[in-house]
C-alpha cells in the first residue's frame, strides 16, 4: 500500500482572493460525486491558515450545494429551478449525461433519462440564474455527443454545437475528462476550455493493487488499441519510461452497421509483447467488444498480465462478456474512474479497480475558483514520478 502523500492544499494559501462566492449545482444522477466534492472543500477552507480572517464572507462553509431542482410536467416537458440566490457567485455545475438510472414519466409512461434529457436539464438550470451569476463553469466528465466531434460525411457536429450552445447561454468554462478528441474546443476559441486525464488516479490505482510490478521496458508495455488512443499511450508510457505499441482498426467500408463501419480486424505495430505486463488504454470502454478482442490479439502474441484501462467505464452491453473473457484469462484487472454512473452490481467484480476522482475534482474546483493556474493539474508528471519511485523503493 502506497503511503498517502501529506494533503498540500490544507497548509496552502491561494495568492489570488475568490471574487465571486463558491457555489456547487449538483444535478441529478451524480449527487455522490457532488457530495464528496463538496466534502472535501469545506474540509480544505477550514484547515486553511487564516482562511477566516483573510477571504471573504463565506468563503468557510459547511456546504457549498446549492438547493436546485429540475421537474418535470406530466406530458414529459420540464424546467429547472433554483432556490437561492446566486447572484454574484462562482457557480460550478456538475452533470453525469450517461446516468440512464434516472427516470421521469410522461402520460403515465416511465421514461430512462437519455444524455439529451441531461443536456436539456442543464441548459434549464442555466437559464434559471438569469444571468445573476458572476462566473458558471460547467463541469462534465463525460463530454455530451463527444464521439460526434468530426464530420466525414453530411452528418451533424453535435459536440462542437453544444459548445457553442453554452457559451451563449452565458456559460464561461467548460470542464471535462479525457475528451474522446479534445481539438473540438476549436468550435469555441476564445472561451475556457480544459479536458483532464486521470493518468495519476490510473497508476496510483494499479500500484495499490499489484505489488509485484516491474515498471521497465522489460516488464511494461503500453498499447494503444487504436488510432485516435495513440496520444494518451505515448503520454503514459514516457512517463513511466517504458515502450508502447498501438492496434490499428481494418474496417469494411462497404456496410455500416449502427452508424459504423463494422471493423474485420485488429492490426498490432509495434515491439514484442512477450512474457511483459501490458496496459491497454483509451477514453472509454462502451460495448467493449474492441477492449477484449486487442486483449485476445495480446495473449496470442504471448503477453503476460493485461491490464484494460479507461477513464469512462460505460459498460453499455453489461458485464457478461468481460467475465467470460476474465475466466479465460484473457485480462488480469481493469481500470476505470467513478466519473460516470455505474450499477453498484457492475463495480462489484474481483477484477474490477475503481479509481476516486472526486478529490481531483474538488482541487480543480477549488484553484479554478481562485482564478490561479491549472497547468499543474494537467500535468502531473511530478505526482506520478514520486509514487512510482516509491513503489520501485528510490
Amino acid at each position: 500500500m502506497l503511503n498517502e502523500s501529506k494533503d498540500l492544499r490544507t497548509i496552502k494559501t491561494y495568492e489570488n482572493v475568490p471574487e465571486g462566492k463558491l457555489g456547487i449545482i449538483v444535478m441529478k444522477g451524480c449527487q455522490e460525486l457532488g457530495r464528496q466534492i463538496d466534502w472535501y472543500l469545506s474540509k480544505w477552507r477550514k484547515e486553511e491558515p487564516g482562511a477566516l480572517n483573510k477571504k471573504p464572507k463565506d468563503y468557510v462553509k459547511e456546504s457549498y450545494v446549492l438547493d436546485t431542482e429540475t421537474i418535470r410536467f406530466g406530458t414529459g416537458e420540464g424546467k429547472g429551478q433554483i432556490n437561492v440566490s446566486v447572484r454574484g457567485y462562482d457557480l460550478y455545475i456538475l452533470i453525469d449525461v450517461t446516468n440512464y438510472s434516472l427516470e421521469y414519466t410522461i402520460s403515465g409512461h416511465k421514461n430512462h433519462m437519455s444524455p439529451d434529457d441531461h443536456y436539456q436539464d442543464l441548459k434549464r438550470l442555466i437559464a434559471a440564474t438569469s444571468g445573476k451569476a458572476k462566473r458558471i463553469t460547467v463541469v462534465m466528465p463525460f463530454l455530451y455527443e463527444g464521439r460526434q466531434h468530426r464530420r466525414t460525411m453530411r452528418e451533424s457536429l453535435d459536440c462542437a454545437s453544444m459548445l457553442q450552445e453554452l457559451i451563449a447561454l452565458g456559460v464561461d468554462n467548460i470542464v471535462t475528462f479525457d475528451a474522446h478528441d479534445p481539438r473540438v474546443q476549436n468550435a469555441i476559441p476564445n472561451n475556457g476550455f480544459d479536458s483532464f486525464r486521470p493518468t495519476y488516479q490510473f497508476i496510483k490505482g494499479i500500484l495499490e493493487n499489484c505489488d509485484d510490478l516491474k515498471i521497465d521496458s522489460d516488464h511494461l508495455m503500453i498499447i494503444s488499441p487504436d488510432e485516435g488512443a495513440t496520444e494518451r499511450a505515448v503520454y503514459l508510457a514516457s512517463i513511466l519510461g517504458v515502450n508502447m505499441g498501438m492496434f490499428y482498426k481494418r474496417r469494411d467500408y462497404t456496410k455500416i452497421v449502427d452508424g459504423r463501419n463494422p471493423i474485420v480486424a485488429h492490426e498490432f505495430m509495434g515491439d514484442s509483447v512477450e512474457g511483459k505486463d501490458v496496459w491497454i488504454i483509451d477514453d472509454m470502454i462502451s460495448s467493449g467488444d474492441s477492449m477484449i478482442d486487442v486483449a485476445r490479439q495480446l495473449k496470442k502474441r504471448k503477453a503476460n498480465r493485461i491490464f484494460l484501462i479507461s477513464t469512462f467505464g460505460l459498460f453499455t452491453n453489461g458485464m457478461d462478456r468481460f467475465d467470460k473473457a476474465y475466466e479465460e484469462g484473457l485480462f488480469y484487472r481493469l481500470v476505470t474512474t467513478d466519473l460516470t454512473y455505474m450499477p453498484e452490481e457492475f463495480s462489484d467484480r474481483e477484477y474490477m479497480i475503481k479509481c476516486g476522482m472526486s478529490k481531483f475534482i474538488a482541487y480543480i474546483v477549488d484553484t479554478l475558483n481562485h482564478d490561479e493556474s491549472v497547468a499543474e493539474l494537467l500535468n502531473p508528471y511530478k505526482k506520478i514520478e514520486a509514487i512510482v519511485q516509491e513503489y520501485m523503493g528510490k
